[in-house]
């Protein structure tokens, strides 16, 4: 399906979802806080070490603007395509530099700035300068690199732009193509030409980024293509510049270096460009509607996505999810709001024929939030810096998250990738990661920039490990640790927790949904009771409030049931640590209501009961909302009611049932509090139950090898497919059928991806206790 028609269907869903029935169509209205919800603090801890630092360099010429003033403007680190493992960086004000893999020392690699002086500039607007490097992915044999920087000066009557310069033209944008005689070199020496050329009237949202996209390989359409972020050059707010499909500005565009048809004869327009052949179109634009498209990347792991970090007018810092045709709506909309020229104060709710247009919105965004009294129309010191998504090996913690963050406070931020999806017609939760020094120190990036202006930015080596930048004082650090520290977490245990749950932290602006603490994110809903679930209650220490699930009318057939957690009718991504696994722990507090098994309510007999009492489990990769991978509950076994760990080790295949010897009023005694654990070993084939941080006595229920362990000399994993999701409280969360009520509460609820020990389960429970 298209980009275009996906986003589309999402917000004609989303449309449909928020219509009421026969309603006049409302006019749009003014918004005081567009994005209420905030970045949440994380119990994920990166360490930066320090990783290089760099001389001082100037701008040219001396600036008018002191954010201008830093110590060396280093904008990006990349690796070279050529094995040689050699980094680069290069600074706004005209150096490109090699470094080692190890760090140390940078050593020059070329002056941009001297070479295309005196018509080089850098010391008026932000983004001028030497903006960005990007190495063909055959450079290691070809020499073939691309800069990009401004020119002003003579420049601007002796040189002629390719497309026409927006009016009043102050600045020159200018794509370079070098060709280097010796790659393996240490300094440059080579050729040069000049591929592009675009003529900007503002100082600010000139070219920001050019990159080649580091996953495609020969033979496929994006291999050796040139992406190009070319901003509006501050005329999208008043004209129609990035909405006009007729000039280059607000947009991403996309050559083939190696081409000649393009608009000078010195690059390619790619066939497979969204609006190549399209008359009044320039073939070159990949997507448009933007302002200041500042950083993008690739996510190789899942798709390939183009994630954008765009840079907002009044309110929003965005993340987008770019795809070919793509339009982000400026300088109609700003992220997912109407934006209305004649009120630059405010920031306006959609027209309810919103659909009609097919925007592309943001898979996450943050807004300023001024403080009180600030001018409405002045810089509010927020701008979103893109990052990448980290798909390395040296991090699991982080594996699958996007790390981005302010350019302005230096705030880090992160995302759950797979949660960064338009189609759902949500946000990605916004996470703020704690940050520690080398000596383990907590710290900001204020602090380790030594400047309430960071002027951050993100890079990335080969192997795909993450680094971070600061202008302030020309240093890059390397994120070499990521660890778990949630509160009353066993440290041993932090690592391992995928999904958590207190019941302290609703979802802003959805309190019928509850956060996860754990590394995952996965957010889960409070079915049918919604906010009233979370009730004042203590279950340990620290606690103030726990979930109250329950079945509300026995005597009626429905799905009114209490109950929690999450269901995708095709997995949860952000389960995946579930996936072909080993081992899984589920542990948590519960505290006993009812009296046994709930009346069914899905048959008419008064006599007829259900035969268990769902408490919490991780539901396998194929189950229609009760099967499970993984389960703590108490379920009847030849004929008595007993405290059990069940679970699959294979989709739709057997399972295996591990049940208490005693009886399960003693287990979990009406009305207290008791910390329950379940353990899930699938290599070794068992099972283990825990009642306040001690080892409960049981047996298996079935013979043999239902899991299918035996005479198999590897590790035993469960099915390589995402969890469906998990359910508390009972069956079937996405609330299709009410099976197994528990009347009962619930709190400090933990899913672990692999099997605790029985010392870590007793210290777990004397941590909390």
């Amino acid at each position: 399906m298209p980009r275009t028609l996906r986003g589309l269907l999402a917000v004609l869903l989303v449309t449909a979802l928020c219509a009421s029935p026969a309603v006049a169509q409302a006019e749009p209205t003014p918004i005081d806080d567009p994005i209420p919800e905030k970045p949440t603090p994380s119990g994920l801890t990166l360490t930066l070490e320090e990783f290089a630092s760099f001389p001082k360099t100037d701008t040219i010429p001396p600036p008018t603007d002191q954010r201008l003033v830093r110590w060396a403007r280093i904008n990006y680190l990349g690796e070279l395509p050529d094995g040689s493992r050699r980094l680069y960086v290069n600074d706004l004000n005209g150096k490109l530099y090699f470094l080692d893999k190890s760090g140390g020392e940078p050593r020059e690699y070329l002056d941009v700035g001297a070479t295309f002086a005196p018509d080089f500039i850098s010391g008026r607007g932000l983004g001028s300068g030497f903006g960005f490097a990007a190495f063909h992915p055959e450079f290691g044999g070809n020499g073939t690199f691309y800069t990009v920087h401004t020119e002003w000066g003579d420049a601007l009557t002796t040189k002629t732009p390719d497309f026409p310069p927006q009016p009043g033209v102050r600045f020159h944008g200018v794509i370079t193509e070098w060709t280097a005689t010796d790659p393996k070199a240490s300094t440059f020496s080579g050729t040069r030409r000049e591929v592009l050329r675009l003529g900007f009237s503002g100082q600010i949202h000139g070219i920001q980024q050019i990159d080649f996209n580091p996953a495609a390989r020969p033979g496929d359409q994006d291999y050796g293509l040139l992406y190009i972020a070319a901003g509006d050059g501050g005329r999208g707010v008043s004209s129609d510049d990035p909405q006009n499909l007729a000039v280059p500005y607000g947009k991403i565009l996309r050559i083939d270096p190696s081409g000649t048809n393009g608009a000078n004869g010195r690059y390619g327009i790619p066939a497979a460009n969204p609006f190549a052949g399209r008359p009044g179109a320039l073939g070159e634009i990949y997507a448009y509607g933007m302002r200041d498209p500042h950083r993008f990347s690739w996510d190789p792991g899942a798709g390939n996505r183009l994630f954008l970090g765009h840079i907002g007018e009044h309110a929003i810092e965005a993340i987008y999810d770019v795809g070919a045709g793509d339009n982000l709506g400026w300088s109609v909309r700003e992220g997912s709001f109407l934006f209305n020229r004649a009120d630059r104060c405010h920031l306006y709710t959609l027209p309810d024929n919103d659909a009609e247009f097919g925007y592309t919105y943001p898979v996450a965004a943050y807004d300023h939030d001024p403080p009180p009294g600030h001018s409405c129309t002045a810089d509010s010191g927020h701008a979103v810096v893109g990052g990448f998504v980290y798909r390395g090996t040296k991090l699991p913690l982080l594996h699958g998250k996007y790390l981005f963050g302010d350019i302005v406070d230096g705030q880090v931020f992160f995302t759950v990738a797979a949660q960064m999806r338009e189609q759902t017609g949500r946000r990605a939760t916004i996470h703020k990661p704690r940050l520690v020094d080398a000596a383990g120190k907590q710290v900001t990036m204020q602090d380790l920039a030594g400047h309430t202006r960071v002027d951050l930015r993100f890079g990335r080596d080969a192997a795909g490990e993450l680094y971070v930048l600061s202008k302030a004082n020309g240093k890059i650090w390397k994120i070499t640790k990521a660890q778990w520290t949630p509160p009353d977490v066993l440290p041993s245990l932090r690592d391992d927790l995928v999904a958590a749950y207190d019941f302290e932290h609703p979802v802003a602006g959805d309190p019928a949904k509850e956060r996860d603490q754990g590394l995952s994110g996965t957010d889960i809903t409070l079915v049918n009771g919604g906010a009233a679930m979370r009730v004042a209650d203590r279950a340990y220490r620290g606690s103030t409030h726990a979930l109250q699930t329950r079945q509300v009318e026995p005597a009626t057939a429905g799905n009114d049931d209490w109950k929690a957690g999450i269901y995708g009718e095709t997995g949860v991504p952000t389960l995946r640590a579930f996936n072909a696994v080993q081992g899984v722990t589920i542990m948590g507090w519960f505290k006993m209501q009812g009296t046994g098994p709930a009346p069914n309510s899905n048959t008419a007999d008064p006599a007829d009961f259900f035969n268990a009492i769902g408490l919490a489990g991780v539901l396998s990769g194929n189950s229609q909302g009760h099967d499970v991978r993984a389960l703590l509950e108490l379920i009847t076994v030849n004929g008595e009611l007993r405290v059990v760990a069940l679970a699959r080790r294979v989709d739709g295949s057997s399972s295996q049932t591990f049940a208490a010897d005693r009886p399960w009023q003693e287990i979990l005694q009406r009305d207290q509090w008791v910390f329950l654990a379940a353990t899930f070993d699938f290599d070794t084939a068992t099972m283990k139950l825990y009642r306040n941080g001690r080892p409960l006595a049981g047996f298996t229920t079935v013979a043999g090898d239902p899991w299918g362990v035996e005479g198999d000399p590897e590790p035993d994993v469960t099915s390589a497919t995402d969890p469906r999701g998990i359910k508390i409280g009972g069956s079937y969360p996405q609330n299709t059928r009410e099976q197994n009520p528990c009347e009962c509460r619930m709190d400090g609820l933990m899913f672990l991806d692999r099997v605790a020990s029985p010392g870590e389960v007793r210290a777990q429970y004397e941590l909390m206790r």
